[in-house]
């Protein structure tokens, strides 16, 4: 019977999820991995996260907003999945930040592909961008 079982056996649905985007981003600094495919690792965490935020976030703050407080499996309650997502996402965002710009931007730089910022493109780069 299920409300025989203790709620502290279950994982937070949500926690699970940036615990699986985290092991995706653990990818993209593995340095076994080649370089690009590093880079694309890390895209997908970045693109997963807006998704997680837009669909998932969105949907405990609408809970939260309006009051409900009914926790989940895990025992958390909306108010208390958005505390944690938020530690975990700080976290996970300096990381990505970290892994970008001290391992892979580097390491592309290396490799000749180099980040253009948009203030250093010459007019008619510019012009081709737009």
């Amino acid at each position: 019977m299920l409300a025989a079982v203790s709620k502290t056996r279950f994982i937070n649905r949500e926690l699970s999820w940036l615990e699986f985007n985290r092991r995706v981003l653990d990818e993209a600094r593995d340095e076994a991995i080649p370089l690009l495919e590093r880079l694309k690792f890390l895209a997908i965490t970045g693109s997963n996260l807006d998704e997680f935020f837009m669909v998932r976030v969105g949907g405990l703050q609408q809970l939260a907003d309006s009051g409900k407080t009914r926790t989940d499996a895990s025992g958390m309650t909306p108010q208390a999945q958005l505390q944690a997502i938020g530690h975990r996402v700080h976290d996970i965002n300096a990381d990505q930040y970290t892994c970008y710009l001290s391992e892979l931007e580097p390491g592309l730089a290396e490799a000749a592909l180099k980040r253009v910022r948009a203030w250093e493109l010459s007019d008619e780069q510019a012009a081709v961008v737009e």
